[in-house]
């Protein structure tokens, strides 16, 4: 999920809007996970991406920058909040600070809320296109959602429709300024049995929403947990492409406890605990040749409550334990 977990970021002043250069470049220098980071196979066309809402980490772009530099990030999440006063030519700058320090965006958040009444679903529609354009100077060209696994009214078939007919404007609203439009299934039992109707609870059923849509830009942002969750095999994984996949998270889950009994917000670091198949997943994702970014999204509250450096470190170490779990 994104939007749910989203951290407010503060407001930059145009003075410190791209005052990191010298901060920042020194820090490649003091982390030595930034080297463990950037050591990859030369197959691996995806990127270790920093989000911060994900792990409790509150900062603005620019802070945001440096902490990616520092610890050895190559993406971070964009915030179009914070663009939307600065001018194109601000933005271009922005952008080719981010670009000097080796550092590119990952997905930003849908900020479209189409879950809801119609109203609501029109108002923010209508502000989409020019938040699309703001995204589409800062180089974003992924925004992400999830999708809900029931509702207590709604049947599969009623459900389905509506999500088809809001997204399909979403999306070409997006398509418009090049942007895709990554859309998260969630796989636990234990979430989709809270409504009287489930509904879209694996991979196979999102793509078949994906299809139904039909506006060329729209594919998976596919999490390790709900792949778990769901049941999914690598099997599965190998029949997407690159195209059917806009975003990943990436997790695993607390031991000792069956699948079927996993609760969505009780997570772990991926490769802290081995109860999901990582190697297979990572693995699988190399193979289909997947170039987008890959963030950690935890759910873990004791993470959450340590000191930014020490989650931004433990964040960082275990996604170069990911990587090492790639094949030769």
């Amino acid at each position: 999920m994104i939007e749910s977990k989203h951290m407010q970021s503060k407001r930059i002043s145009r003075r410190t809007f791209c005052r990191s250069a010298i901060a920042a470049g020194a820090a490649l220098h003091l982390s030595p996970s930034f080297v463990l980071a950037s050591q990859s196979n030369n197959r691996v066309k995806f990127y270790k991406n920093l989000g911060g809402g994900h792990i409790g980490l509150r900062a603005n772009q620019q802070q945001a920058l440096e902490y990616a530099v520092k610890y050895g990030f190559d993406g971070m999440t964009p915030d179009v909040g914070e663009f939307e006063d600065k001018s194109v030519a601000d933005i271009r700058e922005w952008v080719a600070t981010m670009k000097a320090k080796g550092i590119r965006y990952g997905a930003a958040g849908l900020t479209v809320e189409y879950r809801r009444d119609e109203d609501r679903f029109r108002t923010d529609l209508a502000k989409l296109p020019k938040q699309a354009t703001i995204l589409q100077h800062m180089g974003v060209t992924r925004v992400a959602t999830w999708i809900s696994p029931g509702h207590p009214e709604r049947t599969y078939l009623q459900n389905f429709e509506m999500h088809k007919t809001r997204f399909r404007e979403i999306a070409k609203a997006l398509k418009d300024n090049g942007i895709r439009l990554g859309l998260e299934f969630v796989g636990p039992r234990t979430s989709r049995m809270r409504n009287r109707f489930a509904f879209i609870c694996t991979q196979h059923e999102a793509m078949e929403l994906i299809d139904a849509i039909g506006t060329g830009n729209i594919g998976l942002l596919m999490d390790s947990w709900h792949w778990y969750t769901s049941h999914g095999t690598v099997e599965e994984l190998l029949q997407l492409s690159n195209e059917n996949i806009v975003h990943v998270h990436v997790n695993d889950a607390p031991p000792d406890i069956p699948v079927d009994e996993q609760r969505d917000n009780r997570r772990r670091l991926p490769t802290t605990t081995g109860v999901i198949d990582l190697k297979g997943f990572i693995n699988a994702l190399v193979k289909i040749g997947y170039d987008g970014p890959v963030e950690c999204e935890p759910f873990d509250q004791e993470l959450r409550k340590m000191p930014d450096a020490a989650k931004l470190e433990k964040t960082i170490e275990s996604l170069n334990r990911l990587w090492n779990l790639i094949d030769a």
